[in-house]
């Protein structure tokens, strides 16, 4: 870890974060908005990354843990108007405890049925926000009515100033010893069984990370939003775009899938006037950086600066 601090990717990243800071001070709103939304899904891209790259398990279901914390620190606001910040950590708390229940017994199995788990997770509470429509808002949305600040410049901080900090916690996490079991339990966990190390504690221990910032960025999400619905917190096609993000940033690099995410919305959103085109071209540039870039965008600039 010592290393990094020295490394070329310490100061690219330093330069990057200095120069993200300064960009209220010269671009227009629409643009810190969209900025702000891709933060977010920068956390959810690591904390997914820290999850799969290194524990070597498939969560197809994101959005359970996301939609949790969202869901949690919306209701509580709406319902009891309980203050922002309150609802933001029982949100986070949420995720963990959803998290910790999930894990229990998706942990008892292997390969795709784990993913089978987490994704059934996700149809439940989809239809748990549908059922219990009165407490969620149902397919309408919940209406969230506080908000953190409506300073556009304010929000951006708040969001680039989070991810930084997650992608310090998440990357330094992943480097640790801690990191370095996860790896070694994800591409051979027989081996690592038997030189003596707890798999399934350490699995779950990154579970419940990956669950804590998950969540964590939902709270503050919604709050960002002033609503939380299916459609942007728990629905299948946001863990897609999840997952596709640390893919196109870089499997088993965790800052990798923050510029995966970054990536994925501006591109999104460039491409918006193409109309269904647009989620072909991104697709299709997904599906060329995984046949040819398996490393991801990170991954292949990191390979490259080792040759050299």
């Amino acid at each position: 870890m010592a290393t990094f601090f020295t490394s070329r990717l310490f100061f690219i990243s330093l330069a990057c974060v200095v120069i993200a800071a300064t960009l209220p001070l010269y671009v227009s709103g629409y643009v810190l908005g969209l900025l702000t939304v891709a933060f977010y899904f920068g956390v959810f891209a690591m904390a997914w990354d820290l999850l799969f790259g290194f524990a070597g398990e498939v969560n197809f279901g994101p959005t359970f843990l996301i939609g949790t914390g969202a869901y949690t620190a919306g209701i509580l606001n709406n319902q009891f108007g309980w203050s922002v910040y309150l609802c933001i950590l029982l949100g986070a708390l949420a995720s963990v405890v959803a998290g910790f229940v999930l894990a229990l017994p998706a942990l008892r199995v292997r390969g795709p049925y784990f993913g089978l788990t987490t994704l059934v997770a996700v149809l439940m509470l989809q239809n748990f926000v549908v059922v219990f429509a009165d407490l969620t808002g149902g397919e309408i949305g919940l209406t969230i009515p506080d908000v953190i600040t409506i300073n556009a410049g304010a929000n951006y901080w708040i969001a680039l100033g989070f991810m930084t900090i997650s992608a310090a916690i998440l990357y330094g996490l992943s480097q640790s010893p801690v990191g370095l079991v996860l790896q070694a339990s994800g591409q051979d966990p027989v081996q690592a069984g038997a030189l003596g190390f707890n798999i399934v504690k350490h699995k779950l221990a990154a579970f419940i990370v990956s669950a804590f910032f998950s969540g964590l960025s939902g709270a503050l999400l919604v709050f960002y939003f002033g609503t939380a619905s299916v459609g942007t917190v728990v629905d299948v096609a946001v863990g897609v775009n999840v997952i596709v993000s640390a893919v196109l940033g870089g499997r088993r690099t965790v800052l990798g899938a923050a510029l995966g995410a970054i990536f994925l919305i501006v591109a999104g959103e460039f491409l918006r006037p193409t109309g269904e085109l647009a989620t072909f071209i991104v697709s299709a540039v997904a599906l060329l950086v995984v046949l040819f870039f398996p490393g991801g965008f990170l991954g292949a600039a990191l390979s490259r600066e080792a040759r050299s």
